[in-house]
């Protein structure tokens, strides 16, 4: 089965399994572009009857380091927020099982991808974190769905510190099923890749939609709110735009408190 590549996501499929490559080096950071790509993509894959499950990688040294920071201007913020957001709504939304293969840095916009996937699988060494609020923003993804899967109060620790942790410590907090060393990886998720290649693609469909049949109405009300603040309050404040130039010019920000 045949599904274009683009020039920031690769895709290779054979029933019933699709892998999906974040290419934009040196850290997979996800631009405009790629949203867009990755939006058709999965448009594309969900329209296949006979693809059941979905891997989403990066390369050795990133997953992804997430979202272009300049899209977090206040003149590119909507546009950015509405197409990750819609990458992020295909994902959640999807019928099939979604897996993410997780090395190196997996940060942000990049650690909201994966952690909205059905099943994670991590290296041991790679660096996960959350760290937008060092620029004055949090990410609304993880304000909404982190409470859910690691407890609020390690929620509430990585999204108010912006504290970046190892594969390791994503996993035994919940963010991954498994920490492993990079070299195994590969081997741990073929793994269960193998395990899902023989199952009824319509049954794991179904089953995926009664596990989240509760929680996807909360994700979808929360998500909703959390755009609403971040768009209506939080970017027209004087600190998100230092914070977000500040990092773009390479010195410290000055907050103002407003």
């Amino acid at each position: 089965m045949t599904i274009a590549a683009t020039s920031r996501v690769g895709v290779t499929a054979a029933a019933p399994i699709a892998r999906v490559t974040l290419i934009n080096p040196p850290l997979n950071v996800v631009d405009l572009p790629m949203m867009l790509e990755l939006q058709r993509t999965l448009t594309e894959i969900e329209s296949r009857d006979e693809i059941s499950t979905i891997l989403f990688q990066g390369d050795a040294r990133a997953f992804s380091a997430g979202v272009d920071i300049k899209a977090h201007l206040p003149e590119q913020v909507h546009e950015m927020l509405t197409n990750f957001h819609a990458v992020i709504r295909a994902i959640v939304a999807s019928r099939k099982v979604t897996i993410a293969a997780v090395r190196g840095a997996c940060l942000g916009g990049g650690a909201e991808l994966a952690s909205v996937c059905d099943m994670v699988y991590t290296a041991h060494n790679a660096n996960w974190g959350f760290p937008e609020i060092k620029l004055a923003c949090y990410p609304p993804v993880a304000a909404v769905a982190l409470a859910t899967l690691i407890g609020q109060k390690r929620a509430a620790e990585l999204i108010l510190t912006g504290r970046q942790i190892s594969g390791g410590e994503a996993a035994a907090m919940g963010l991954a099923n498994r920490s492993v060393a990079a070299e195994e990886l590969d081997s741990v998720v073929e793994r269960t890749l193998a395990e899902l290649r023989v199952l009824s693609p319509a049954a794991l469909a179904h089953a995926k939609k009664a596990i989240y049949a509760w929680d996807a109405i909360h994700f979808d009300k929360g998500l909703a709110r959390a755009e609403k603040i971040y768009l209506e309050e939080l970017i027209s404040t004087a600190d998100a735009r230092e914070g977000i130039i500040a990092f773009l010019e390479k010195r410290p920000p000055k907050w103002r408190g407003n």
